[in-house]
């Protein structure tokens, strides 16, 4: 199992790393690349052709301002593709969001929050849940250690 962690520049670089640390968590192995929708197409391309042919199940792709990457690569690719739009210069990413949500007729691509890589991560988690069930298990035990976590944390609230 393996997500490929596409963002469209190096800025975008502490987004993958919350994306990457999710997956990790989980075991799930993973790259972190940087290919441009618009400065690199051809290399966009050629991923998005080849990724399931070299082991990619789910495709997560960040990217800032005009936001084409994940649509890109939704585009060309049958596999997965979860957009993360990243806050930009403008907009504080609204544009950005906009720019990954408004897929036409056909390219479906998930959209997460803004800079929203946590739940990049594990909705890609989810995705390959559906066929690897260990994997599901781990998922069942995220939600139940989360769902104590709040427990605790209203508890110790109430308790002051």
């Amino acid at each position: 199992m393996k997500v490929s962690v596409i963002m469209g520049s190096a800025s975008d670089k502490p987004v993958g790393d919350k994306v990457i640390k999710v997956l990790e968590e989980f075991g799930v192995e993973n790259e972190l690349r940087v290919i441009s929708a618009h400065r690199t197409p051809y290399v966009a391309k050629e991923f998005a052709e080849n990724a399931e042919e070299k082991g990619t199940e789910v495709i997560v792709a960040i990217a800032g301002k005009a936001a084409h990457l994940a649509g890109v690569l939704a585009g060309i690719s049958p596999l997965p593709v979860i957009g993360v739009p990243a806050k930009s210069s403008t907009m504080d990413g609204l544009d950005s969001l906009l720019s990954v949500v408004q897929m036409p007729k056909g390219v479906p691509v998930a959209t997460v929050a803004i800079d929203g890589g946590e739940n990049a991560g594990l909705l890609a988690v989810q995705i390959l849940s559906v066929k690897y069930p260990e994997l599901r298990e781990k998922f069942k035990a995220y939600k139940v250690r989360m769902a104590e976590e709040t427990i605790k944390s209203d508890e110790e609230l109430n308790q002051k």
